[in-house]
Formats: C-alpha cells, structure tokens, sequence
C-alpha cells in the first residue's frame, strides 16, 4: 500500500495511531489489511494533504457525513483547477518579465514579488472601483436579512460595497490588492479565510458573505465556520443545481458554455443552505443594475464588450483568454446583425430578470 501511495510505511502507520485512514484489518502476521473503502479514504486523505491541508483540517473534512466520494473528488478536482488558474497567472507573469528583460526593462521588486503572491482577485481587483458599485435595491434586500444585528462580520469583504453604514462592521479579505481599495473609513479588515476565520464562537450577531462563496476553496467549510462566529449568517450566492441552469442566461447559452466548467463540483443549493441551517430566496436582478457582477448587464448585451468590465469579474478571468474572445467576437457580430436582439426581444419587457442568484438567511 505504501508503494502504491507513494508514501512511507511510516506515514501509514502515523494515519492509523491518529484515527486518519485505520485499515479494517489485519492479516494473521499482523499486517494492516486496507479495503477498497480504506483506499478511497487514504486518497481524499492524501490528496488534501498534497494541497496544503493540515491533518486536523483533514480530518473534519473526510469525517463529514454530508460528503460522500463522488463530493469529494468535485472539491478535489474544483480545488486542483484553482491551483492550476493560480499557475497558470504566474506563468503569464513571468512570461511577462521575461519580454521585459528581453527589451532591456528593468522590473521592479513589487513586480518581482507579484509574480509569487499573484491571485485571482488579485488580478481582477484592480478594474473594481470603475464597475462593480452597490447596487441599492439588492444591498436592501441584504441588510432587511440582516435583521437586528448591531455588529456584523463581512467575510470576503472585497473593497466594502455592501457593508450596512449603520452596523459596527468587521471585514475579512484575503487579497491585499483589495484591502487595499477599500475607501477610508471603512470598517478595519482582517487579512483572512473564510475557511478559517480568526474569531472565537457566536462573537457577531450576524455575519454576511456577497459573491464571494465561489471563491472560497472550501464553501461549505467557510459556511460553517460563519455559523459558527455568528447567530445569524446573511449569503449572497449562485444556485448552479436546478435542472437546465445553464440555459437561464443568454450569455451562459449562447456564447461561454465554459461557464459549467467552473462549478462542476459546485455544492447544491440544498448543500449550502444545510450548512447554515437556513433558507433561500430568489434575488432578481434590475435591468439597469449599478453593480457590474457577471449577470447585471443582462438587458444590455453591449456592456459585455468593454474589457474593462470583463476584466472586474472573475468569470472572464477563470475561462481563459480563447474562450473569452470567442465569446465576445460572436456576441459583437451578432449584434451587429441584430440575431441578440431577434433571439432575445422577450427581455426588452422585463425590468428585472431571475437568473439564478440566491439569499441565503439563517
């Protein structure tokens, strides 16, 4: 078994005496015997170890009754892509530096270091200021669920667009390119994960979490562990499980079927509500909405041309350069031909649109 794990007898050994991956059982000599369901464990245990888990984490990670297998090999593989995305941006930065130098350029040591500590958000942080806004009607709808909550925990803070003014609000975010756009005087941020958040049980009366939960390596860890800090927890989210979800969006349909890729693996809705404990409610979007997130320009297909707004959301990101072109090339002919607006003259009617964005309260 160790031969076919690539670990040490050793690290077997360690796996059983601290309950981790205990073998079934022994052979009359005193060898552990492993059975199939013993090798399926050992390879969720091992995997999340070779993606920097610690034993503990991954211990509460394999023992959850609500995960099976199959789960556990989509977080797997979602958590693999991410680390993939994360290299494949510090290849472009490289490659990058690499031309610079070519051409005589000298970079500087902030460059040098972004190519090491560059993340998603990271890239796309920069475009936010100009696009991604609150939007009044949807903030609204976030702070009645709220409740009567006097201090709040915003976890994946961003640059702040939807803290309540009116609640004593402590921010999480780990990028520092975002921490470091968030405009003065707002609430003091803390340099953390959702994952693993620094505060001790109920120590907010709410804690709230706006499209941000996709980012998350972990969601329903994160979830849990806003429960955990708090007696209320307030989520604005995306429900990739009904039949046909695909299909809501024009632009998901029609131009970036890519789109799936990126929540194969993705908890149920059923799944994410379960972890706080709480219900979900339907969120529609206006049609003039102020806040530039990847679905708000859904009755104005033009805005999806300007790489500046593509650039403020991580989805055009997370595609890839090719798909993203592609996308945006037909979407531009077929407005030009005027095919959007025959294939789509339903939408002309309608102020706001259900495109699959979800409340959770708990």
């Amino acid at each position: 078994m160790a031969g076919l794990a690539g670990v040490s007898v050793r690290t077997l050994h360690h796996y059983d005496e601290i309950g981790l991956v205990r073998p079934s059982a022994r052979t009359s000599a005193g060898y552990r015997a492993y059975s199939p369901g013993d090798v399926e464990r050992l390879r969720e245990v091992l995997a999340y170890r070779r993606l920097g888990f610690g034993l503990r984490e991954i211990a509460d990670l394999v023992d959850d009754p609500a995960t099976d297998a199959v789960a556990h090999l989509h977080r797997l593989r979602g958590l693999l892509l991410d680390r993939r995305d994360r290299a494949t941006a510090m290849v472009a930065a490289m490659d990058r530096e690499l031309e610079a130098r070519a051409m005589g350029i000298r970079t500087t040591p902030e460059e040098q270091l972004k190519v090491l500590g560059e993340q998603l958000y990271d890239n796309i942080g920069s475009a936010y200021p100009a696009t991604r806004r609150t939007e009044p009607r949807i903030a609204a709808k976030v702070w009645d669920a709220l409740g009567d909550a006097r201090t709040v925990l915003n976890v994946g803070a961003g640059t702040g667009s939807y803290e309540p003014p009116d609640r004593d609000v402590t921010a999480v975010e780990p990028s520092a390119v975002m921490r470091a756009q968030r405009p003065a005087g707002a609430a003091p941020c803390v340099a953390a994960t959702a994952e693993s958040l620094p505060f001790e049980d109920q120590s907010f009366d709410a804690a709230m979490a706006f499209s941000t939960v996709h980012h998350w390596q972990v969601p329903i860890a994160g979830l849990r562990e806003m429960r955990r800090v708090a007696r209320r927890v307030v989520v604005f989210t995306y429900d990739a499980s009904t039949t046909g979800w695909l299909q809501r969006f024009w632009l998901t349909r029609d131009y970036l079927p890519e789109f799936a890729g990126l929540l194969v693996g993705w908890p149920s809705l059923a799944d994410l509500t379960r972890a706080i404990g709480g219900r979900a409610e339907p969120v529609l979007i206006p049609w003039d909405c102020a806040d530039g997130f990847f679905e708000a320009h859904w009755r104005r297909p033009e805005a999806y041309l300007d790489e500046d707004m593509r650039r403020a959301v991580s989805v055009w990101t997370r595609v890839g350069p090719e798909a993203e072109q592609r996308a945006v090339d037909r979407l531009r002919d077929d407005l030009s031909s005027g095919r959007w607006a025959e294939r789509n003259r339903d939408l002309v009617a309608l102020d706001a649109a259900e495109l699959g964005l979800r409340l959770l309260v708990a």
